[in-house]
């Protein structure tokens, strides 16, 4: 038997909808994680359904660092200006901009990355592969590898998340689309930090 008491910890810890909670666990015999678990599963295919989808309305989040020396400027979009004005929506943004204001993204994907940047950290991972000694023929998987890492390193929606290392920006997005019922997208951030040249980035979906 699935008790309400069991249905109302999925929907606190999940975000999903009651009769969703409910289903899920009824789905899992009553076992907390796998009904995580099945949300999660169903949330993404859900979620990559309204991907496509129109996201023209949302907000700027601004976030100051303690100590005023490290500033963030986010634009988060979904579909509906409800949603944007929702408490919960903008807890979501606000974990994004402090998110890139810890992490220091470059742009929000790799595709936004300026050109001539990769092409050069190209060339310095087949130097570096060459250096290592290692046979010709896994030269090319090595330097592959270590662009892998530094698309995650650099570009927001590949990097873990600073508050959930189990998770990727894109993942945190994926479960936002889920939980809201829209179209969720990071269009753009601006990062300043006090003396710097500020970093500006617009994902070219926008």
């Amino acid at each position: 038997m699935i008790t309400a008491s069991a249905v109302k910890e999925l929907r606190e810890r999940t975000g999903a909808g009651m009769m969703d909670c409910k289903n899920a666990l009824v789905k899992a015999d009553g076992d907390m994680e796998k009904a995580i678990d099945n949300l999660r599963k169903s949330g993404i295919a859900k979620a990559e359904k309204k991907s496509g989808r129109s996201a023209n309305d949302g907000l700027i989040m601004p976030y100051i660092h303690p100590g005023s020396k490290l500033g963030v400027m986010v634009e988060v979009n979904c579909e509906t200006d409800f949603v944007a004005r929702t408490e919960k929506f903008q807890t979501f943004a606000k974990d994004i901009a402090m998110h890139i204001a810890a992490s220091n993204p470059l742009a929000v994907n790799r595709e936004d990355i300026d050109n001539s940047i990769v092409e050069k950290e190209k060339e310095i991972f087949a130097e570096q592969a060459k250096l290592s000694g290692k046979p010709d023929h896994i030269l090319e998987k090595i330097a592959t590898g270590r662009m892998e890492k530094y698309f995650g390193e650099n570009a927001l929606m590949e990097q873990t998340f600073v508050k959930d290392s189990d998770k990727t920006i894109k993942d945190v997005v994926t479960d936002a689309i889920s939980s809201f019922g829209e179209n969720i997208s990071i269009a753009r951030f601006s990062r300043f930090e006090l003396g710097e040249t500020v970093a500006n980035s617009e994902s070219q979906e926008s």
